[in-house]
């Protein structure tokens, strides 16, 4: 048995209700490419992918891709908002305090831990949000220099 091929990216946009536009497309598989990508940086690498498109025209297909669940959308306090094409799973986020570089973290190990509340006043959990602060190690290393 194989399995089935894996849907273009115009198929997941159409099954997420969505219409299919090449700065859609381009802008799905931009942040899906990137890492953890600001709004600037999106509109910039759509642009070079199928030319001119608004600011807001990259805002308003976002904010449509974040509803429909095919991208996600991180904020850590002080920064602007981010995106990235890994959802579907509860992994964390954490940020460098001196350069924002922003870098994935997997829920801890075990039954979903991070989804035990000490206590959940009556609601049922599905999500965990933490953001980790730090120092990377390219700051790190400039400091230490």
């Amino acid at each position: 048995m194989t399995a089935s091929p894996r849907p273009t990216t115009a198929e997941e946009l159409r099954g997420a209700g969505l219409r299919v536009t090449a700065a859609r497309v381009a802008l799905l598989e931009t942040v899906r490419d990137g890492d953890h990508l600001g709004v600037e940086a999106i509109a910039a690498r759509v642009r070079d992918r199928v030319g001119h498109i608004s600011v807001q025209a990259v805002y308003e297909a976002l904010h449509a891709l974040t509803a429909a669940g095919l991208v996600r959308r991180i904020e850590p306090a002080g920064h602007p908002a981010l995106f990235e094409g890994r959802v579907g799973d509860n992994h964390h986020h954490i940020v460098c305090r001196s350069c924002g570089a922003v870098a994935d973290v997997d829920c801890a190990v075990g039954d979903a831990p991070c989804l035990t509340a000490a206590d959940d006043h009556g609601f049922a959990i599905d999500e965990a949000e933490v953001v980790y602060w730090g120092v990377c190690p390219d700051c790190s290393t400039g400091r230490s220099s």
